[in-house]
């Protein structure tokens, strides 16, 4: 089945169409999910909400760009309001603590994806939702600033002090790898 007959078939609400697209696009929209939520659980949650409005809303998909990154966009919008009903709180961490360490270009080729995710996962809410948006996602600071409601100056401290506690991490990684 193609992607437009498994939209058309949504489109006429049938069940089998709309098991599809799930069954399609779940996993990759899963993996979003979890670098925004904090456990698995809230991230199924997330997910079951945007596949929601997914298919309320999948007659104004205009058939320009992909749909996956139609479905995509959906999903992060839906884990930023559900990270915004958590009333956002701008840690104070202070970037001094985390000072500027140096990490070997070979320290990456030690980690697995799944563990430079849990990197990320680990990352406070305000950091991990900031980085995840600039780094993973693409956005720029005006527009993150917009998307969590604070000023463009704070997304850039939550993305400088997400990028240094990484470093720290990377480099007790690379500590022990060696």
């Amino acid at each position: 089945m193609t992607e437009l007959e498994l939209i058309q078939g949504c489109l006429q609400e049938d069940s089998r169409c709309q098991q599809e697209l799930f069954r399609c696009y779940a996993g990759k929209m899963m993996a979003v999910c979890l670098r925004y939520a904090r456990h698995r659980l809230e991230a199924e949650d997330i997910l079951q909400d945007a596949f929601l409005k997914v298919f309320k809303h999948l007659d104004k998909f205009e058939f320009k760009g992909s749909f996956e990154g139609w479905i995509r966009r959906i999903v992060v919008n839906t884990a930023l309001k559900h990270f915004n009903k958590k009333a956002f709180v701008n840690e104070q961490f202070g970037a001094e603590l985390y000072p500027d360490i140096p990490v070997e270009p070979d320290a990456y080729d030690h980690l697995r994806e799944e563990e430079l995710m849990e990197m990320v996962a680990s990352l406070p809410d305000g950091y991990r939702v900031v980085f995840n948006l600039y780094a993973l996602e693409g956005y720029n600071h005006k527009e993150i600033a917009e998307l969590l409601g604070i000023q463009e100056s704070t997304s850039r401290s939550q993305l400088v002090k997400a990028r240094k506690m990484l470093q720290v991490k990377l480099s007790a990684t690379q500590k022990i790898a060696v």
